[in-house]
């Protein structure tokens, strides 16, 4: 009951609406022995380990570059995507293994370390003509865009059940 009368919800119960006084709560509070059996069922994997597979992919990536350009500034140019990609995540990675005690500090130390690498990574994409003389840049492209879809691989490679 409101100050007005009688509460209303809509759409109305009867038409096939909520009806908050006979439901129960979409959400259900997990148990501590149902969360063990959750987070055991939900493989983790470390962004170290993530980190690892965009570099030997993107040094895949600057090998079959220098073989197929022949050209020692191509393969460069590849190895500084290598690096754009690489170092500002090692920095993320970096920040999310750090132990937190509260979900909100492990938010906030999420988008503190997430624009750091965000700046990180334009940064060396500004100075990237500077360091590497005569830059490549579709080398540089093509091997920044196979170290980013690495993740995708990764998420992929987290979801298969293993037997």
């Amino acid at each position: 009951m409101t100050e007005t009368g009688p509460r209303k919800t809509w759409p109305p119960a009867s038409a096939g609406g909520w009806d908050d006084d006979n439901e129960e709560p979409p959400v259900k509070a997990l148990s501590p022995e149902e969360a063990a059996a959750l987070k055991s069922a939900l493989p983790m994997l470390s962004p170290w380990r993530v980190l690892g597979m965009q570099l030997v992919a993107g040094l895949l990536c600057a090998a079959v570059i220098r073989l197929w350009t022949a050209s020692g500034v191509a393969m460069a140019s590849a190895l500084y995507g290598v690096a754009a990609v690489v170092l500002p995540n090692m920095l993320l990675a970096r920040g999310m293994t750090k132990r937190v005690d509260s979900a909100v500090g492990a938010a906030a130390g999420f988008m503190g370390w997430e624009f750091l690498k965000i700046g990180a990574s334009v940064a060396m994409l500004v100075l990237a003509p500077k360091v590497v003389p005569g830059l490549s840049w579709p080398a540089l492209l093509v091997t920044l865009a196979v170290c980013i879809k690495v993740n995708w691989l990764a998420l992929a490679w987290r979801g298969r059940k293993q037997y």
